[in-house]
């Protein structure tokens, strides 16, 4: 009995060991800008408004804007499906945002059909390497940078992300998102992102199933 309590132990602070590192690097990358001359931004998707980006969408694109004028890529692409009742998708609200901050539309791609950051990517992967496209800035929130850098090379890209810095998460709300992606992050380091994504997708549905019985 004693030996069993003594492993529970053991197992215990392994697990909180892990997990509380892997807090400490989504914190740092959170920290991190790593711009740098690539070849295309890749702005993660996050909630628009009938068209309109949201404030964090927002701050994502206009961190963008900032990096393509600076000139440390020449494309940009935009990334995010259409939500239940959305009349537009995440990736063309940004695209319009983008265009009338004074991107060229001939500079934009666009990946419509994503639900996640894993099938966003991959797909925006697949697009870009046929135009010869591998080096990426990734832009998002910063608790979203490590996990995107880790999304990214996964699907083939060799990404390093550039976080937001004047975006509306703050205090509380950023711990607990970073709370959740050191949770994400040390999962999909055991199992891989991808099957992360079909977990949770599982989970989902069965939460959905319970629901309607």
């Amino acid at each position: 009995m004693r030996r069993m309590v003594r492993l529970g132990l053991v197992v215990g602070v392994v697990v909180v060991g892990y997990f509380g590192a892997n807090f400490v690097q989504v914190w740092r990358a959170s920290r991190t800008d790593g711009a740098r001359p690539a070849d295309a931004i890749v702005v993660l998707g996050a909630a628009q408004y009938d068209g309109k980006p949201s404030p964090v969408l927002r701050a994502r694109l206009d961190h963008a804007v900032d990096l393509y004028e600076r000139g440390l890529a020449p494309l940009v692409a935009v990334t995010g499906g259409r939500r239940r009742g959305d009349r537009a998708t995440e990736a063309s609200a940004a695209a319009g945002y983008l265009i009338g901050e004074g991107v060229p539309q001939a500079s934009l791609r666009l990946e419509t059909s994503g639900e996640n950051s894993w099938q966003s990517l991959a797909a925006t992967a697949r697009f870009l390497m046929a135009e010869g496209v591998e080096q990426v800035i990734l832009v998002s929130s910063p608790y979203h940078a490590l996990r995107t850098e880790h999304i990214a090379d996964e699907v083939g890209l060799h990404g390093h992300a550039s976080p937001v810095r004047n975006g509306p998460e703050h205090g509380v709300v950023e711990a607990v998102q970073m709370g959740r992606e050191a949770l994400a992050v040390g999962v999909g380091r055991v199992i891989g992102y991808r099957r992360l994504v079909n977990l949770d997708q599982r989970v989902e549905q069965v939460r959905t199933e319970v629901g309607a019985s």
